[in-house]
């Protein structure tokens, strides 16, 4: 897609403070010396049997890139397609009750959207959101030192991949959902109380793209495989040898970025794990960590440090 967009016609606008050439979670347009717009979509099939559920976790995706760039929603719209004369229209009501639900717990208003047919049911939404100019948190930013936080368990997608086919328990499902359909607002709330350098949420890149993102060509992540806070029953569906598609394709893409020292295939399957509206992968100064922790820690958010940043090395992550 990189390779895409860069034979797209150059622009250049000095109020588009964050464009599509940064790999950044949305696009920033500044409107007044104290506003600027973060604008973003995202929308996908079902990985999951339950309507409301669907619309739910979609939303929940959707809505949080607006969040990992410091800023508050104010609306959205929603994406459908649907084939409306195979399945239920009760179901469509069903998705997009569970997506306006949580537009609202967002804060935002849903503003309208747009339908198509499609024999693939496909939901999601277009979100609008505002930040001070001065208070965006890019993806970028992170300098050697810096302790990098997890906020959401991974594993999702190996867990919805084994549930559909039976293979998994309601228990670990449970936990997967519970993740899913957890707004990342709340953890984004907390760590702008904290002088963090970058952040980005972890979706389908898996955690080891995203850092890469982050690592933007200067600097190494270092990653403590046994820090990574991972969904119960994922990581033996893995060591089962349970995959993904999707994590197929992340191995494909950025083994080469990464020096594994750990024996220990059903972690790199973890890692490589592409998540459905995953959590928030943070970097703070390690003199901020604690008390950050601290903080997530007194809202039940079950964040982790997972690794530093250090000065670049030959591969863009080690895992240790």
């Amino acid at each position: 897609m990189s390779e895409i967009l860069s034979n797209l016609p150059k622009q250049f606008d000095s109020n588009l403070l964050v464009g599509y050439d940064s790999s950044d979670d949305a696009a920033v347009y500044q409107l007044t010396p104290d506003v600027a717009v973060i604008q973003t979509t995202d929308f996908f099939p079902s990985m999951v049997k339950d309507p409301y559920l669907f619309g739910q976790i979609s939303a929940t995706n959707a809505l949080s890139d607006v969040f990992s760039m410091g800023g508050k929603v104010i609306t959205a719209l929603n994406i459908v397609a649907y084939p409306d004369n195979t399945q239920p229209l009760d179901n469509l009501g069903e998705i997009l009750r569970g997506g306006a639900e949580k537009v609202l717990e967002a804060g935002g208003i849903l503003a309208g959207g747009h339908t198509i047919r499609q024999s693939t049911p496909l939901y999601g939404l277009a979100v609008a959101g505002v930040v001070h100019p001065d208070k965006i948190v890019t993806n970028n930013g992170a300098k050697a030192g810096d302790a990098i936080i997890a906020t959401k368990k991974l594993g999702v997608g190996i867990v919805t991949t084994a549930h559909n086919k039976g293979l998994i328990d309601e228990k670990a499902f449970d936990e997967a959902v519970e993740s899913m359909t957890t707004l990342n607002k709340y953890a984004a709330e907390t760590m702008l109380n904290y002088q963090v350098t970058s952040c980005t949420d972890i979706t389908g890149f898996g955690i080891l793209g995203h850092t890469i993102e982050m690592c933007d060509n200067k600097l190494t992540a270092e990653i403590y495989a046994d820090k990574i806070p991972i969904i119960e029953g994922a990581y033996q569906a893995a060591k089962e040898n349970l995959t993904t598609g999707g994590a197929k394709r992340n191995r494909q893409y950025y083994a080469d970025a990464i020096d594994f020292q750990i024996d220990d295939q059903a972690m790199e399957e973890v890692l490589f794990d592409p998540q459905t509206s995953g959590g928030l992968l943070i970097t703070v100064p390690e003199d901020q960590l604690e008390a950050l922790l601290t903080a997530y820690n007194e809202q039940s958010i079950q964040a982790a440090h997972i690794g530093y940043m250090i000065e670049k090395q030959e591969k863009a992550i080690i895992v240790k």
